[in-house]
């Protein structure tokens, strides 16, 4: 006998769907704006201590909040103006010796791979005759040029972009002034008893998001300096600082980052021999390492307590929707999302779990 099956659809449940897409799509043509609160949401955690510490000392927030960013902005027209000029040159000069860069780093590892293969010196030959240099290096512009674009293309170009930055300042800064009645209206909205659990959660989050960006920018700017020194040392003094400050740059984005920077340097160093390339290799190699096992511990911390593989993927997606701005901001917002889930849902599911698990094990009898 056939059984008549019935499905209910309720007008709240149609009315949750719609609302939800049609969020969806307000969302997305609303990105911009909604990248902008999240880059003004992650300055304000990253200063957030300095206010706060500042505040003890009877000092207004919004007076804390100002000098700070004041401190930042002069310290950093500070630095451009020093090494600025000189970034800019050896960059543009890296830029223009790309397709030559190539040709040698082609031709000397040709040369290597015929020294290894020696038994098939045809094969090796006719794998790097079909190669186009030029192609390459015009495909290596055009790819960095397109990943920038599509960073500024979220602010609709340089001057939205340089308008979105000076907004998230404004906007992280009276985040910072009015910070309690802030929170406070955001907690509002939410039902009992989940307005109460959120905003015990909003200090950790705010903290852990936080360390995470200032950790980044601190351990880019040592690793920037330690390579620029290091690559003067092994005789690439036309390309160091450029090449140091990519490095500083790229070592922004988690993971994939320190890779980026390194293949620059690597270009430069394979014309001119083995054992500057293996000296290269060697340095980038022990930067890595004091970064990951010494720096990363003590100035990041355990900031981000999400497994290496979602991350990833954060860093990943970040960059595919906002491009570099998205692999730099996404991270700490995931961060902040892992202490809600971790607090709210993982923690107490744990603690119910147990006492079920407890009461079903066997009771022995001796």
């Amino acid at each position: 006998m056939d059984s008549e099956q019935r499905v209910s659809i309720s007008l709240s449940g149609v009315l949750v769907v719609f609302a939800a897409i049609a969020s969806a799509i307000i969302g997305w043509q609303l990105r911009g704006l909604l990248l902008l609160v999240m880059i003004s949401v992650v300055l304000a955690c990253s200063i957030a201590p300095i206010v706060n510490w500042a505040e003890q000392y009877r000092v207004p927030r919004w007076l804390g909040a100002l000098l700070t960013y004041l401190t930042i902005i002069a310290t950093l027209v500070g630095v451009i103006l020093l090494i600025g000029p000189t970034v800019l040159d050896q960059i543009q000069l890296l830029i223009g010796q790309l397709p030559l860069l190539l040709r040698k780093a082609a031709t000397q590892l040709e040369a290597w791979l015929l020294v290894v293969n020696d038994t098939r010196p045809d094969f090796t030959s006719q794998v790097f005759d079909q190669l186009d240099v030029q192609a390459i290096a015009a495909w290596a512009i055009r790819s960095t040029r397109e990943i920038a674009l599509r960073s500024l293309n979220v602010t609709t170009g340089i001057l939205g972009t340089l308008l979105s930055l000076v907004l998230a300042v404004f906007i992280s800064g009276y985040m910072l002034a009015d910070s309690d009645t802030l929170s406070k209206n955001f907690v509002r909205l939410l039902p009992q008893p989940w307005d109460q659990r959120v905003n015990e959660q909003l200090p950790e989050i705010a903290d852990k998001m936080g360390t995470y960006i200032r950790g980044r920018f601190i351990v880019s700017a040592t690793l920037a300096l330690a390579t620029s020194l290091g690559l003067s040392f092994l005789g690439l003094k036309d390309f160091a600082v450029g090449l140091g400050a990519i490095a500083g740059v790229t070592n922004l984005i988690p993971f994939l980052g320190p890779i980026l920077g390194a293949i620059p340097a690597l270009l430069v160093a394979i014309p001119q021999g083995g054992w500057t390339v293996l000296w290269i290799i060697l340095l980038y190699a022990v930067i890595q390492n004091i970064e990951t096992y010494l720096l990363d511990p003590l100035i990041v911390g355990s900031s981000v307590n999400v497994h290496p593989l979602y991350q990833l993927l954060a860093v990943l997606g970040g960059a595919q929707v906002l491009g570099i701005i998205g692999a730099l901001i996404v991270p700490p917002w995931v961060a902040g999302a892992a202490v809600l889930l971790e607090n709210l849902y993982v923690q107490p599911k744990l603690r119910k779990e147990a006492p079920e698990a407890t009461a079903s094990e066997p009771v022995i009898v001796h």
